[in-house]
This record gives C-alpha cells, sequence and structure tokens, in this order.
C-alpha cells in the first residue's frame, strides 16, 4: 500500500511583540483614571488646545506613557501614583451659578464651592443649566461619572418643576407619550402634581435621559414655561432635605457601598462616554 501523502508542514506563526503604544491607555482616559476630569472633559481641553504633553500639544487619539509631563493652560497636572480613593460629593446648586471650572465673564462656579482635595479632582457627573437648582454628583472617579450620565444606564433624573398655569389632561397624556424634539423623540416617564399657590403649579417630572434642557424643552413645547426648576434626585443619589442651596455633603463608605450596589456593580463601566444633563 501507498503511504499516504505528507502534508506540507506549516510555516510557524511570526512572534508578535506588544506594541507599547498599542497597550497604553488614551490621553483623556489615562487622565480620566487619574481622576483629574471626565474623558468628555479632557477631550474638551484637547480640541481646544489647552492640553500639552511634554510641552507639545495633545492630539486627540494620542496614548499616554509613564513618565509624561501633562500641563493644562501651562499649568502641571500632577499624577499622584495609583488610583485615586474614589469619593462622593452631593451639591445642593443655587441658581446664577455656571457648571463649569473658569467662566470667561467671571460668574459664580459650583467648583468655587466645592472642598480642595489633595488626590485627583472633583469631577461632575451631569450638569445643571445657569437658572437650575438642586442636586449636582461630584467624584473623584471618572469611570463612576460616566456611568451616571451615560444614556446606556437609562439612571431616573426627578425634579421638582414649576410652571404658570397647570397641565392639561392632554398635556399629560402627550408628555408621557412622547413628542418630536428638534434632537430627536423624547418622552416624561411620569408625571406628578405637586402642588402650588395661585397661578403657579409644581410638578415632579421623572426622565431617564442627560439631553440638554430636556426637562424644559417638553414642557415648553406643550406651552408651559418653566420658571423654576430644582432637581432632587439622579440615579441612586437623592438630594437631602437638610441640604441648603450652596451646601455640600460627602458620602461616607458606607453610602458609597449602598449606591455603587444599586448600580449594579462594583465598579462602573471605564469604557463609556457621557453626556449633558437635563436641567
Amino acid at each position: 500500500m501507498k503511504s499516504p501523502p505528507r502534508r506540507p508542514r506549516k510555516s510557524p506563526e511570526p512572534v508578535t511583540r506588544s506594541d507599547p503604544d498599542r497597550v497604553a491607555p488614551r490621553v483623556q482616559k489615562a487622565l480620566a483614571d487619574a481622576g483629574l476630569g471626565s474623558r468628555r472633559e479632557v477631550e474638551s481641553w484637547i480640541r481646544a488646545g489647552r492640553l500639552t504633553r511634554n510641552d507639545q500639544p495633545v492630539t486627540l487619539g494620542e496614548r499616554a506613557h509613564p513618565g509624561d509631563a501633562f500641563r493644562l493652560d501651562g499649568i502641571v497636572l500632577r499624577i499622584e501614583p495609583g488610583a485615586p480613593e474614589r469619593r462622593i460629593l452631593l451639591y445642593h446648586k443655587c441658581a446664577g451659578e455656571l457648571t463649569t471650572r473658569q467662566d470667561p465673564e467671571g460668574r459664580p462656579t459650583v467648583f468655587e464651592r466645592l472642598p480642595r482635595i489633595r488626590q485627583g479632582r472633583w469631577i461632575a457627573a451631569g450638569r445643571l443649566d445657569f437658572n437650575s437648582e438642586g442636586l449636582l454628583v461630584f467624584t473623584t472617579d471618572g469611570a463612576l461619572a460616566r456611568t451616571l450620565m451615560h444614556p446606556s444606564s437609562q439612571l431616573p433624573r426627578v425634579y421638582m418643576v414649576r410652571i404658570s398655569g397647570r397641565l392639561t389632561a392632554l398635556a399629560l397624556e402627550t408628555l408621557t407619550r412622547g413628542v418630536q424634539l428638534e434632537d430627536g423623540w423624547a418622552a416624561c416617564d411620569a408625571i406628578e402634581e405637586g402642588g402650588g399657590e395661585g397661578v403657579n403649579g409644581w410638578y415632579a417630572v421623572r426622565v431617564h435621559e442627560g439631553r440638554n434642557r430636556l426637562v424644559r424643552r417638553l414642557l415648553e413645547c406643550q406651552g408651559y414655561p418653566v420658571n423654576r426648576l430644582i432637581r432632587i434626585q439622579h440615579g441612586p443619589f437623592r438630594l437631602p432635605r437638610t441640604l441648603r442651596r450652596g451646601q455640600c455633603l460627602e458620602l461616607d463608605a458606607d453610602q458609597i457601598r449602598e449606591a455603587l450596589a444599586s448600580l449594579g456593580a462594583d465598579g462602573p463601566d471605564r469604557d463609556r462616554a457621557a453626556q449633558p444633563d437635563a436641567g
């Protein structure tokens, strides 16, 4: 019998060595994980030309390496060894404050009210517009901030809203069924009456999106301009009744564990992006 033909030997697979530039995290992720800002915030620094690495402007897509020296507006960003301690702060925003670190016009910002920390920095997990009040959540954990803001999380946001007049049955049905806005379809998850005197009516409005000024735009499209808006809940966090405007409250370790457990994980997904908030 003839022996079966031998199969040709496969040439050995080329050995590929790991490319350190492919393994290294992108600049925005490295700085966010170090507690220096959210990814979106760092990306805005890069686009504006405010961030440099080793005295050269950073471009989107670059990766960070050990020993890199970063500066923001010429000020050194100190990256401490090891991840910063996860901290969470609840702040009662006043109307007339901006949710930003600096304002060219010199208007007051929420960051001016926050306590200073040695490692990392406070990251705003969402925003409220200039005229809105209520709960803002700050954390030193960029991944947690992204989880609280990302649309896929679908976390409830509850607002106490004051309007002139009272919502009609048709308006209530329309707002909960949904309407077409300039940036897509939107709806209120629930609307409950919250009292009020005279011409002003209060309503508790719940949504699960963070689109910019969403609650105001929903009510305005039905002919009900909002004259006061106070956020009282964002995800697992509620505005404490005893927390006055302009005051902040830092959560203790047990409260942080409880909040993270309600989010369904010990640690949030670190690969999510963020978006503005609905106030």
